[in-house]
Parts: structure tokens; sequence; C-alpha cells
């Protein structure tokens, strides 16, 4: 049970990380700031990937075996 909690917790960090990225990447369009604008979007992609590496339902299914 506790490799599922870190898994769902893996997965939090990856949205927040998301959203924070989400919010610079807004904010360096808005403002003109191109650094900002680079860091928000990777951020997005690893907030995306962390999300998405955590929650990875086939890795749940062959860990069983």
């Amino acid at each position: 049970m506790k490799r599922f909690e870190t898994r769902i917790a893996c997965a939090s960090v990856g949205v927040f990380i998301w959203l924070g990225g989400l919010y610079a990447t807004i904010r360096g369009l808005l403002y003109d700031e191109s650094a900002l604008f680079r860091y928000g979007m990777l951020a997005l992609v690893v907030g995306v990937a962390t999300f998405v590496i955590a929650l990875n339902p086939l890795a749940n299914r062959n860990s069983r075996k």
C-alpha cells in the first residue's frame, strides 16, 4: 500500500509543477519575458511527464506479476 501512496504523492507534485509552469508561461507571454516563458514551458513538460509516469496504469499492471 505504501508504494501506491508514493506514486500518488509524486503525481501531485507533478501537478503542482505543471501549474507553476503554466503560470510562468502565461506571465512570460503577457509581459514579453522570454526566459520566463522558456522555463515555464520546461516546467510544463516536466510536470506532465512526472504526472503521467507516476500514474501509468501499465506500470501498475506489470508490477503485480
